[in-house]
């Protein structure tokens, strides 16, 4: 049965924060932010389990906690990535990220002010759903070894463009997320992006998306979340640093070929555990 957040889920306790290993944190944080800078993505879907089944965290203070961690690897893994994709390449396909930034962040804004209304349960299953298709259609649909076609073209592509960041937009404000698990295949699929270039194209989008998000979270008392638990923020987050620098040095070794299988593949791990979360 779906539950609906209550300003009673914005309290935290004593003895939770108590339990909270930092050791945990910065391991949690490093490994979640290697995954992001080898491939482009802030890693929340696997962070956010973390921080409610292991941190024990209530859910929306682990929303906000992992949009902040989220933040921190996708500010991080930009720049650490230009080893393998120069800032010139990002700079080149600034209508692309023009493109999707006018639905995103109105989607960002939009999708924050609801996150303490709306029932959680079917909006992770959809959520769910929509990460295998995606994965399915990546695996089937692309050839990993270039850039592939844009599967639009002129106002058509700019209209779908703007739609599909208005969606993940709000589906990262909703659950604390960057967007890239979404960003990604879009980019690839409706763009003809390499996949690689994808990965630093979603940082670009993802990164004023989510500070958008934040903006409108920070009008909520439950943002206090963050000055309650500033030890566990800051460790976690030089773990996602360093994991998300890890990641990145990694990124210039690895081929597209094995780049896209294992995206698909993370977005199979991340569905099955968006539908399991209650």
């Amino acid at each position: 049965m779906d539950e609906a957040a209550t300003p009673a889920d914005n309290v935290g306790t004593q003895s939770a924060a108590a339990q909270r290993s930092i050791l945990g944190a910065f391991s949690g944080g490093a490994g979640i932010g290697a995954l992001g800078g080898l491939i482009g993505l802030g890693r929340a879907e696997f962070r956010l389990p973390l921080l409610i089944g292991a941190f024990r965290f209530v859910a929306l203070e682990a929303v906000i906690l992992n949009k902040a961690m989220s933040l921190v690897v996708v500010a991080s893994a930009l720049p650490f990535r230009t080893a393998a994709v120069p800032w010139e390449a990002v700079a080149a396909n600034w209508t692309i990220i023009a493109n999707l930034l006018a639905g995103s962040l109105a989607g960002a804004w939009f999708g924050a002010g609801w996150a303490t209304r709306l029932r959680s349960g079917t909006l992770y299953r959809i959520i769910a759903v929509l990460l295998l298709l995606i994965a399915l259609v990546l695996l089937v649909g692309h050839d990993p070894h270039g850039g592939g076609h844009p599967l639009l073209e002129g106002p058509a592509q700019f209209i779908a463009g703007v739609a599909a960041g208005a969606v993940i937009g709000v589906v990262a404000a909703l659950l604390g997320v960057a967007g890239g698990e979404l960003l990604i295949p879009t980019l690839v699929l409706l763009f003809g992006c390499d996949i690689k270039l994808a990965g630093s194209l979603s940082l670009a989008v993802s990164l004023p998306t989510m500070l958008m998000g934040f903006t409108r979270y920070s009008r909520d008392r439950s943002f206090t979340v963050l000055g309650r638990n500033k030890r566990f923020v800051l460790v976690m987050a030089a773990g996602s640093i360093v994991g998300s620098f890890i990641g990145a040095r990694l990124l210039g070794i690895a081929p597209s070929s094995v780049l896209l299988p294992l995206l698909a593949t993370i977005l199979l791990v991340s569905a099955l555990k968006v539908w399991r979360h209650r």
